[in-house]
């Protein structure tokens, strides 16, 4: 058999993109007339999920781990964010939450955290001291985790992302203008769950919107499980944490 005969070998596939850590937080505004969410629209120009409501968030950075906090994460939030991580670290598990808190103080304006420590004394990075500008001291005890969601394999960008639930009245301050047509979130809007269901959002946000109806639809449970999405050999999992 020649080389002309023999079969082409086969393309080498591509090495799937290892995902980074991201932290994304959901703030509830429980109202007598039922609770609404938190959720920003992307910049349509962005490269990334354009046009599209999601809740704030992003990649977590080496300086989230270092930044001072007034109230530590619940024992069993913590836990339940190193299963399954091969971590050990509660710094690990902080800096997950942390993230969450900084990247969407960078993306609304909005500080969450407590008033009545005075402002932190110093913080590891520029984005941490405009947090702490703000008189604001963040702040993890008030601070659940709702779910667990790896990108599948093949997109260009990858993210290992945890979402964080915190309540509407751990704003401690508000900064304006964050939001304009140039930044990367360009509306800001308060929506019920329900109504939330009904715009342009990622699948994984529906999925994430189920599990906060679940959650607010029982009684409070610190050692539920936690859902953890992913893809395996092309097929979609939602497991357990």
């Amino acid at each position: 058999m020649t080389d002309a005969d023999a079969a082409p070998a086969p393309a080498p596939r591509a090495k799937a993109l290892k995902p980074r850590d991201a932290a994304t937080l959901i703030l509830v505004d429980r109202q007598p007339g039922g609770a609404r969410v938190l959720m920003g629209k992307r910049n349509p120009r962005s490269r990334f999920m354009p046009g599209k409501f999601v809740f704030p968030g992003g990649a977590v950075e080496p300086a989230d781990r270092r930044m001072s906090i007034a109230g530590p994460l619940d024992e069993i939030v913590e836990q339940k964010l190193l299963l399954r991580t091969g971590r050990s670290s509660a710094d690990y598990a902080r800096g997950l939450a942390l993230a969450a808190i900084r990247e969407t103080f960078e993306e609304t304006g909005l500080a969450v955290g407590v008033t009545d420590h005075g402002a932190p004394e110093a913080a590891p990075n520029a984005a941490w001291r405009e947090f702490a500008a703000t008189g604001v001291f963040p702040a993890l005890d008030g601070v659940d985790f709702l779910a667990r969601a790896i990108t599948p394999p093949g997109r260009p960008r990858r993210f290992d992302a945890r979402f964080f639930i915190a309540d509407a009245v751990a704003i401690g301050r508000e900064v304006l203008d964050v939001v304009h047509p140039e930044a990367e979130l360009v509306e800001l809007v308060w929506t019920p769950m329900a109504q939330a269901l009904e715009l342009d959002i990622p699948h994984i946000t529906r999925l994430v919107l189920g599990d906060l109806a679940q959650l607010a639809s029982g009684p409070a449970d610190r050692f539920r499980a936690r859902p953890f999405y992913r893809e395996l050999r092309g097929k979609f999992l939602r497991e357990a944490l």
